[in-house]
């Protein structure tokens, strides 16, 4: 099997870039390389789900499995600096982009750390939980950022998920209906579903 973007170490040579992307109305500066989930501009699934987000309403941090270089959680802790996000990544190289670009872009409230799925996520209790999951690694790893998420969220708490009906938008539903006992379809745009579930 080729190497992915969910591999813990790429292989593929290092060929940095710099460009600018408006998120949630702001521009943000992007370093991304080879090696990393859509490096050559943030994709709509995530621009999507960046964009759709709402603070839910219990206090508490907030999470983003499968960070990649860091666009959705750096535009949110942005707008919420009262916040704490946690991003957490397998990608060694993709974590070392978020750095950067947190640096770049001014974002102290965070907190950037290596973990497949929540492996190594010691908190619990977050307010919310985002990911747009790395359907390529099978729908084992998407079902288990899921089961993962449960556990980590505060009660009231949210998990937010873009998917494409394509890449298996309906089991998700039917999954995180099973896990959560509800899920909503909070956003639609080119085939993307942004999804919320509450842990009730």
């Amino acid at each position: 099997m080729g190497e992915h973007y969910y591999s813990k170490n790429p292989q593929v040579s290092s060929a940095p870039k710099q460009w600018k992307a408006e998120i949630r109305n702001k521009v943000f500066l992007f370093t991304t390389d080879a090696g990393v989930f859509s490096k050559g501009s943030v994709d709509e699934g995530s621009k999507l789900l960046a964009e759709t987000f709402k603070v839910p309403s219990v206090g508490g941090d907030f999470l983003e499995i499968g960070c990649g270089y860091g666009p959705i959680a750096l535009s949110i802790a942005s707008d919420f600096p009262e916040r704490l996000v946690h991003m957490v990544d397998v990608n060694e190289r993709a974590l070392a982009l978020s750095e950067i670009n947190a640096q770049q872009n001014k974002i102290v409230n965070i907190k950037i750390y290596e973990s497949s799925g929540v492996d190594q996520v010691q908190s619990d209790g977050f307010a919310a939980i985002i990911t747009n999951p790395p359907i390529r690694a099978g729908k084992q790893t998407v079902f288990s950022f899921y089961d993962g998420a449960y556990e980590k969220l505060a009660l009231g708490g949210e998990l937010w998920v873009v998917i494409q009906k394509k890449q298996g938008a309906p089991s998700t539903i039917d999954y995180l209906k099973k896990l959560f006992g509800n899920v909503d379809t909070v956003a639609k745009k080119k085939g993307y579903f942004i999804l919320v579930a509450k842990k009730v």
